[in-house]
């Protein structure tokens, strides 16, 4: 799972929790939901990514397309964007073999 963000708020998103914010809830919230079972979040920032090429480019693409941030891949699908929603990261999740305990 990749959170792509930036660290000022996106314009569009005003009073919600910051990019990392929200990757740091998601990483809570999902350890909880899903105790023993390993999965990686991985946190990129849309003005700074990594030299990896699959984030450089989706980094990118967040930017020209205006989307809301922060954006929540899984499996390189998008999962939420701007405000995700844990229960539709939950059912994204279960559909690659994840038990909530």
């Amino acid at each position: 799972m990749t959170v792509y963000g930036a660290e000022q708020l996106c314009p569009s998103c005003v009073n919600l929790p910051s990019s990392k914010e929200t990757y740091e809830w998601l990483q809570a919230a999902i350890s909880r939901k899903y105790p023993d079972q390993p999965f990686k979040i991985t946190y990129v920032d849309i003005h700074n990514p990594p030299e990896d090429e699959e984030k450089k480019d989706f980094a990118q693409r967040v930017i020209e397309e205006d989307m809301f941030y922060p954006v929540v891949l899984l499996e390189n699908e998008v999962v939420g964007e701007g405000n995700p929603k844990l229960k539709t990261i939950y059912n994204e999740m279960e559909k690659y073999g994840y038990k909530p305990e």
